[in-house]
């Protein structure tokens, strides 16, 4: 097979191979049409494909990939990346664990190779259409029109509606985990780090984006089995974040910690149905069960 990113001139091809491995250090999260429309910008007869090609040929042909060559050749490793590279790589290295659990199949490529900026606006619009009409009410069309695309542009990046959904879904288990991770590092016991947690799980469900209200939706109800199985490693990855932050806690030993997780997530993820606006606010919510939980809602003993 032609290697297709040879010129007729080995000088040219040597320059031309330099410069893609340049953007895959200067720019790893661009995707191999991108990199390939700015090399024919500079003058390169070069396409995607060709792009994908050198990419591979030096275990390069990922963003996540990418990512990971440019933090081990730093120093600094991964804090040499931006904190967006940092998402990025985070965000695939966790998808890919997943991935890995719920499957047979090691795949980097979940969310890298896409162009970023076009997949992420069909998310957007897939999880806002998914969390007010839910999944069986929501169509590809629909979703298209969002956004401005014709349907087989949306089918050009997932293949099925069912693959869109998990996909919304995996960004937003990915994200909350992230985001709660980083919030209970800065708790100092046990109690305040489950507190931060839940404050971060209530936010994402009432105040914070459709990725993260879908999230939510799906951790309380779903009446599509055939989705939950797939879902089923996020959840538990997830669910495995309490599991941990509620084993930790001081409790009498008459307390059954696995009733106390599922009681209080099943009580924060029914927030959904009955939240409003204009009261409290989902961390102020958060704080208020957990403190009855700590300390009880009878009255206290008299002294």
């Amino acid at each position: 097979m032609n290697n297709p990113a040879t010129t007729n001139n080995a000088s040219d091809g040597a320059e031309l191979e330099h410069r893609i491995l340049a953007f895959a250090q200067e720019h790893p999260e661009l995707g191999q049409a991108a990199v390939a429309a700015k090399l024919r910008a500079e003058g390169f007869s070069i396409s995607p494909s060709g792009v994908r090609y050198i990419w591979k040929k030096h275990d390069l042909e990922t963003a996540i990939k990418r990512l990971r060559a440019l933090a081990q050749q730093s120093p600094d490793g991964v804090d040499s990346l931006t904190e967006s590279q940092q998402r990025l790589l985070e965000r695939g290295n966790l998808t890919a664990h997943l991935t890995r659990q719920g499957s047979s199949t090691d795949n980097d490529t979940e969310i890298t190779e896409e162009p970023l900026e076009r997949r992420q606006m069909i998310i957007n619009a897939a999880a806002e259409l998914f969390s007010v009409s839910g999944y069986d009410r929501t169509s590809i069309r629909d979703i298209a029109a969002g956004v401005g695309l014709l349907p087989g542009s949306v089918y050009h990046h997932f293949p099925s509606k069912e693959e869109l959904y998990l996909a919304v879904l995996r960004e937003g288990f990915v994200s909350q985990m992230a985001r709660i991770k980083m919030a209970v590092e800065a708790g100092s016991d046990p109690w305040e780090k489950l507190k931060l947690a839940c404050q971060e799980h209530v936010h994402g469900i009432v105040d914070s984006s459709p990725i993260h209200r879908i999230t939510g939706h799906n951790l309380a109800l779903s009446d599509n089995l055939a989705l939950q199985e797939k879902i089923k490693p996020y959840r538990q990855a997830y669910e495995d974040i309490f599991r941990q932050l509620i084993d930790a806690l001081p409790t009498t030993e008459k307390v059954d910690r696995s009733l106390l997780r599922l009681f209080l997530l099943g009580g924060m993820n029914w927030i959904f149905l009955w939240y409003r606006e204009g009261g409290k606010s989902g961390r102020q919510i958060a704080d208020l069960m957990v403190d009855m939980i700590r300390n009880g809602v009878g009255p206290r003993p008299l002294q």
